[in-house]
């Protein structure tokens, strides 16, 4: 049969036989510039926000299937584009573990397909090159992520091929923690406590596929797609390293309040990107830490909310506070951006965000409560600023501490809450460390005064809160 096929193409005069690894001779058809290899069927898997190749769960599978894997990564024009700075740390750090998974790939003599195009354009030309069985991927929650999976699905099921997700970034998903009558929780504690409870009763499962790559496709290396044709140059900011500092995780509850001291993970962006596994962390959290626990629980109820109510992008939870009126300040915002708001540890934490893209918990939740409190601007403002900025951002996390801080989300702050800030650097940064390093400025004549008086501030916020509530 295989003679036959090269005496055809060998007529047609459009033929270059290849020998790859498959063990055996591949044909491959050149037709209007591109490739197509015959007679051998492959899976796909799906490099998305997953970027490791221990203990991935849809990995996992795709290697077990039984034919041979074909990892691709798609930079994906429609979410690059929308990106303002070029020199974006989180694309510079996703292009460097996505090469670091290549070289690790090549080590087992495969590699990994870089793609640079919209979703569906780049499914289409794989499909031109490649007869595929089926696609393996992990689950994306968010609202984005979700309308391309469907499409996607749509596109490979109209052509036979099999589309499959696994849940890999959280531990509990869709409707798996729901109230018994199979609603949605809304609030934080019975969401958890079912949370807990459900894993005591499971076993959190392991996905060694790290032990199955010598089942990828045997193939030459792919080539680089460089940073400046993505668009892009490479960033100079410092990424946190990704192990599990088990130190850390059992001092959690003692240090994770003090900006000023290594007392939380800095994980985020590891979690967001997927180069360490939610379920390794969990069990350490579980070993170590309920309360290090009780923030990934968190993580994992912001994920399902935004699942169950994706309205919650760009409106607020309780749709009452919808209508606030806001100030909006445009130069008081300004100032908040830039640290210079003359509250010392506001503006310490808006001046390490804006030069590391990082800020500490305690300082975010004070932060942004200045804003909307204090200044009474829209939490919305807040939430893209810190969406630009922060290396761990993620959509539900950060929407959902936006709308906690606001008062607007499920399960938020009472809208009399209202942080003191004097009070939050005393308790939380008494010798003022943490302002001494972001702040150098602050105890002489050069820095700036208050942009505005607490009490004042206070009383504000409290009337445009009363005079919505007042309307319901």
């Amino acid at each position: 049969m295989l003679q036959c096929v090269l005496i055809l193409l060998r007529a047609m005069k459009n033929l270059e036989s290849v020998s790859n690894s498959y063990d055996v001779k591949f044909i491959i058809l050149k037709k209007m510039g591109k490739s197509v290899i015959l007679n051998k069927k492959i899976v796909i898997f799906w490099f998305r926000r997953d970027l490791r190749l221990n203990d991935n769960h849809g990995l996992y599978h795709a290697l077990k299937s039984g034919l041979p894997v074909l990892p691709i990564f798609i930079f994906d024009r429609e979410i690059l584009g929308k990106l303002n700075a070029k020199e974006d740390a989180r694309v510079s750090f996703i292009y460097s573990k996505i090469n670091s998974l290549k070289n690790e790939l090549e080590k087992q003599g495969g590699s990994i397909r870089f793609l640079h195009s919209g979703p569906r354009n780049a499914f289409e030309k794989l499909l031109e090159e490649f007869d595929v069985s089926e696609v393996y991927a992990n689950k994306d929650y968010e609202p984005y992520g979700i309308e391309r999976d469907r499409k996607i699905g749509d596109l490979l099921r109209s052509k036979g091929i099999g589309f499959r997700l696994f849940k890999d970034h959280i531990i509990y998903e869709e409707n798996e923690i729901v109230k018994d009558n199979g609603k949605p929780y809304t609030v934080f504690t019975p969401y958890s406590n079912k949370w807990k409870q459900a894993l005591k009763n499971d076993n959190i499962p392991a996905f060694p596929s790290e032990k199955l790559l010598h089942k990828l496709i045997k193939v030459k290396p792919y080539p680089v797609i460089t940073l400046k044709k993505l668009g892009f140059m490479e960033s100079s900011a410092e990424i946190p390293p990704g192990d599990i500092p088990e130190e850390v995780i059992s001092d959690y509850s003692d240090k994770r309040d003090f900006p000023a001291v290594r007392g939380t993970t800095r994980l985020g962006i590891h979690l967001r990107f997927g180069t360490i596994s939610i379920r390794i962390l969990t069990k350490k959290a579980m070993e170590l830490s309920e309360v290090f626990l009780n923030e990934l629980i968190w993580r994992n109820f912001f994920i399902t909310i935004l699942y169950f109510f994706p309205e919650v992008v760009g409106k607020a939870f309780k749709a009452k506070y919808d209508f606030i009126r806001w100030t909006n300040d445009e130069k008081n915002f300004e100032r908040w951006c830039h640290g210079q708001t003359g509250y010392p540890m506001v503006d310490a934490g808006m001046r390490e965000l804006n030069q590391t893209g990082f800020m500490h918990n305690r300082v975010r939740m004070l932060t942004a409560g200045f804003l909307v409190r204090h200044l009474l601007i829209d939490w919305r403002w807040g939430e893209a600023y810190f969406a630009e900025k922060l290396l761990d951002f993620e959509l539900a996390s950060n929407n959902g501490n936006w709308q906690w801080a606001a008062e607007t989300g499920c399960d938020a702050a009472p809208y009399f809450r209202i942080f003191n800030p004097e009070r939050q650097q005393k308790r939380f940064d008494p010798n003022n460390e943490y302002i001494n390093k972001w702040v150098p400025e602050y105890g002489t004549t050069k820095y700036i005064s208050p942009l505005v008086d607490y009490k004042f501030a206070r009383e504000r916020a409290l009337n445009a809160y009363k005079a919505v509530l007042k309307q319901v």
